[in-house]
């Protein structure tokens, strides 16, 4: 019945794609023209990962390029340091959503991070405690986002509960809410099996007047925009995605 909140993550999945990785002024003509397109909410990048990433921010700042209307996210892992740096490059910013997440699928605890499930919600509660922290007297609105990274290849009830502490610490309200983003890391349902997903976290999440439901769709089966779609119909408020669906692998959803 209505448009959800679109939000263009280009200037981050889309650099991951590319031979050679946009520098500052390639991102500035695209942030620009992401702008003038009409998008309110740009993902500019991932500001701790390297000096290119920093500087594109704070160029951003320096110029005074952001309009009033136009939200900008960053990505930040669940470590310190990095947040830290993050808030850092932000600093000038009037609105911002920081993105943090971390991976949650039994596959990745067990092969890549070797960490139980316990461990695997600790670091999703302290990325959340540091962040508030880190945030304490900076001048800007700041909005929180959290991923469960590979939502749709972990556990739905543990994805709900490391998500449901992130909440309990970030503590949003009606009036300032936070997201939380559910992404098809790899695509590898069909997309009926994700939206079901997305409806039982949109069923079961507590706080959830307090959130912005938010899909973050892949196309490695061909199927990301059918998997938006039906995602918004199961109770979504928001697509995270690409022009033309450019992005890791086969690709994000196709804004």
């Amino acid at each position: 019945t209505k448009a959800p909140i679109w939000c263009s993550v280009d200037l981050r999945d889309g650099n991951q794609a590319l031979v050679e990785p946009m520098h500052v002024d390639e991102k500035i003509e695209f942030f620009k023209l992401l702008v003038s397109l009409g998008f309110k909410q740009i993902e500019i990048g991932y500001p701790a990962s390297s000096r290119v990433e920093y500087d594109f921010v704070r160029e951003l700042v320096r110029r005074n390029l952001i309009p009033e209307d136009v939200t900008v996210q960053v990505l930040v892992m669940c470590k310190k340091e990095l947040i830290e740096k993050t808030v850092e490059a932000l600093q000038g910013v009037k609105k911002c959503i920081i993105h943090f997440y971390n991976n949650t699928s039994k596959l990745q605890r067990d092969v890549v991070f070797h960490t139980t499930k316990e461990e695997t919600k600790k670091i999703a509660t302290d990325g959340a405690t540091w962040l508030k922290e880190a945030v304490k007297g900076f001048d800007g609105d700041v909005y929180f986002e959290y991923s469960p990274e590979s939502f749709n290849c972990s556990e739905p009830e543990f994805v709900l509960e490391v998500c449901d502490a992130v909440t309990e610490i970030i503590a949003p309200t009606p009036d300032h809410k936070m997201i939380i983003n559910l992404p098809a890391t790899v695509e590898r349902n069909t997309p009926n099996v994700f939206a079901d997903q997305v409806e039982w976290m949109h069923r079961n999440l507590k706080r959830r007047d307090s959130i912005v439901l938010s899909i973050h769709p892949h196309n490695d089966r061909g199927t990301g925009v059918a998997a938006a779609e039906l995602g918004l119909m199961a109770g979504a408020d928001r697509v995270e995605g690409t022009l033309f669906g450019n992005g890791e692998r086969t690709g994000n959803v196709d804004l």
